[in-house]
């Protein structure tokens, strides 16, 4: 098999990490694949705030959790039930909010927050296709990755300031990276969704 195609067919979202360090090289090659994905217009919008230093990643997660408890505290109830849908499936990958040190971002030695000015409106489709190579990338040179949507709430910390982000920006994904500890298996993917014209 063509080796992209491999690591497309491959990569799954890992929660659980080993305790090993990405060198700093490593991880500049692959936010440089990240690069070479197209964006609207060549505009290249998105910025790469990294963080690799695990009592600053375990700040973030406990800041994070904070902020959303407060966030849930604010919600209607339709956006409670929601919410807890979606914990449901967190849980169901075997993390426990409730007693895992860090539950957002899974023990991960590598976090890249993405951001990218607010009033671009490609920016999302930019950064969802910079988001693939990243991780495509990093299973390519024997990582594992997971998208972290709920990383967005950094912004709402105490520390946010630490990422340097300008008020201009926002941030609309973090990705975590390392060297997997387990195996997901790969979910069945749905077959109805093409319609030939």
């Amino acid at each position: 098999m063509n080796e992209l195609i491999k690591a497309i067919y491959e990569r799954r979202a890992v929660r659980k990490y080993k305790e090993q360090e990405v060198s700093k090289a490593v991880i500049e090659k692959i936010v440089d694949a990240g690069r070479m994905a197209p964006s609207a217009m060549n505009r290249q919008a998105w910025k790469f705030h990294i963080l690799s230093q695990k009592e600053d990643i375990e700040l973030f997660s406990a800041e994070i959790i904070k902020a959303a408890k407060r966030s849930f505290t604010e919600m209607s109830f339709k956006s409670v039930a929601h919410a807890i849908v979606s914990g449901i499936t967190h849980l169901s990958h075997g993390i426990d909010f409730l007693t895992s040190k860090d539950p957002v971002f899974y023990g991960a030695p590598v976090v890249i927050f993405i951001s990218a000015p607010k009033d671009n409106e490609w920016a999302g489709l930019d950064i969802g296709m910079c988001s693939q190579n990243i991780m495509l990338a990093a299973k390519a040179m024997g990582l594992d990755s997971c998208p972290i949507g709920f990383g967005k709430l950094v912004s709402k910390t105490k520390d946010f300031a630490k990422l340097n982000i300008a008020e201009t920006d926002e941030i609309h994904i973090a990705i975590v990276i390392g060297y997997g500890n387990e195996h997901p298996e790969t979910p069945e993917r749905k077959k109805d969704s093409v319609f030939w014209i």
